[in-house]
């Protein structure tokens, strides 16, 4: 019984620190994606206006 407590203990442990490694995986990788952008001067979207003018 104290084996089956302790591989249940052991499983537990090592999927919360799995399950915090892929949290800090995921922040790096986002992280690295917004240092990217900041080498362009401007990402603000191009807007083209097709509407007629008024008179």
């Amino acid at each position: 019984m104290k084996i089956v407590i302790v591989i249940l203990a052991l499983m537990t442990g090592m999927g919360a620190s799995i399950k915090k490694s892929a949290e800090e995986m995921e922040q790096a990788q986002k992280r690295l994606e917004l240092n990217e952008y900041r080498h362009y001067p401007n990402l603000l979207p191009e807007v083209e206006i097709v509407a007629p003018a008024l008179k």
